[in-house]
């Protein structure tokens, strides 16, 4: 298998204090036919994470609209997404839509470090904030750093969780281990962490983000994320896949996508969102220096 490159479809702009620079962690809801709305995760200069989005023709691949404000900033400095907000996907509960995501905190003098919050996607693609405390903190299962969460309902209702969970800070590399856990919710809501879900291989793949999950009826599924080696390479897209979504094998060889020779996406590729339409399964992601230079999209062929 592999993945077809159809080009970067958004090169971000500076359009407004906090959006200066980047288009990270891609999120395409459909509007209407071809059309999607992207949110995206966009900065200001000192490196701060708000969000905005650019409505997409996924058929023309352009740009047909691009808002040039945010639509949820990052939050005050004692909050737990104060230095930023990294989205995930969306996910549905009795009617009501809801985007997890990365809050960034920078506390003076300690380590950055992340937690999972909840925002509501209500019937204007307005987006709220669900509570000012973290849907997700860190704790005694998760006790240094969370990332990036990905979320979806299976066949039989039960709601599932994959996110980053971070074990050290230096595997003695100069990189961290930070793996990819499981959380299962019956409602939704409440979150039960189930621990390690992604096997990680120091100087291998080590350092993991963004999950993206799509899942069949019987359970089995594929994954794909962004990771690190510890060898000293910046991001690359890895693949994993399931028999039952919870305990999954690496599959590296067989991601079908790397950087390319030049452009855009040379130096890293990163931050997948795989989603189907048409009957056609598509690919968001950014390339280099964590999104500065956009969003690009790739199509799966069998070829």
């Amino acid at each position: 298998m592999r993945w077809k490159k159809l080009g970067r479809l958004y090169e971000p702009q500076p359009l407004h204090p906090k959006l200066v620079s980047h288009a990270a962690n891609p999120l395409p809801i459909l509007l209407e036919g071809d059309v999607y709305r992207v949110f995206y995760s966009g900065r200001d200069r000192h490196n701060r994470s708000s969000v905005s989005y650019v409505d997409i023709d996924i058929v023309q691949q352009s740009v047909i609209y691009i808002h040039e404000k945010p639509v949820f900033e990052h939050g005050p400095e004692e909050s737990f997404y104060s230095h930023g907000v990294s989205i995930g996907n969306c996910y549905e509960v009795s009617g009501q839509r809801y985007i997890l995501f990365m809050g960034w905190q920078y506390p003076s003098g300690e380590h950055w470090r992340g937690e999972i919050g909840r925002l509501r996607l209500d019937a204007s693609l307005s987006l709220v904030l669900d509570s000012e405390h973290p849907l997700m903190a860190i704790d005694s299962l998760d006790p240094i750093s969370l990332s990036y969460p990905w979320v979806l309902q299976n066949s039989v209702g039960l709601y599932q969780m994959w996110y980053g969970s971070t074990e050290t800070w230096d595997a003695g590399n100069g990189e961290m281990i930070h793996g990819i856990h499981y959380a299962q919710s019956q409602d939704g809501h409440q979150w039960h962490r189930q621990g390690l879900a992604l096997p990680c291989q120091v100087n291998v793949a080590q350092a993991f983000s963004r999950p993206t999950v799509l899942q069949a009826d019987d359970g089995s599924a594929e994954m794909w994320f962004s990771y690190r080696s510890g060898r000293g390479e910046s991001y690359r897209l890895g693949y994993a896949v399931s028999q039952d979504s919870q305990d999954w094998i690496l599959k590296l060889s067989e991601t079908g996508i790397d950087v390319s020779p030049g452009g855009w996406d040379s130096e890293m590729i990163e931050y997948p969102f795989v989603f189907r339409h048409h009957h056609q399964t598509y690919m968001l992601y950014n390339g280099n220096r964590f999104g500065q230079t956009g969003f690009g999209l790739a199509v799966f062929t069998d070829d």
